[in-house]
């Protein structure tokens, strides 16, 4: 449930969830991943004409970082985005 409305779910489980390491691991991991793409389609969109369609463009593909780690999770696996899977794995489980 970390992943499916992006960092604000993250953000949620992040403050409601202290002690489950894995839930926050997940947690983190959805805030890291999915904060850059928010703002960095929030800023492009500005952008006369073409930012919609280059937000849209980036936007798409995004959905797919919905759903493999959603996947991943329901699974139990503690499954490591790159560079960003190992800030998440050491600020949950302190390594």
């Amino acid at each position: 449930l970390c992943y499916p409305v992006g960092w604000l779910s993250g953000v949620f489980f992040l403050l409601l969830e202290r002690k489950n390491k894995f839930v926050r691991f997940h947690a983190m991991q959805s805030v890291l991943l999915f904060m850059p793409f928010a703002l960095f389609i929030f800023l492009v969109a500005w952008i006369p004409t073409i930012g919609w369609i280059i937000a849209d463009g980036v936007g798409m593909p995004g959905l797919l970082l919905i759903v493999i780690p959603m996947y991943m999770a329901f699974r139990g696996s503690k499954f490591k985005i790159p560079i960003i899977g190992k800030i998440a794995y050491d600020y949950a489980y302190g390594e």
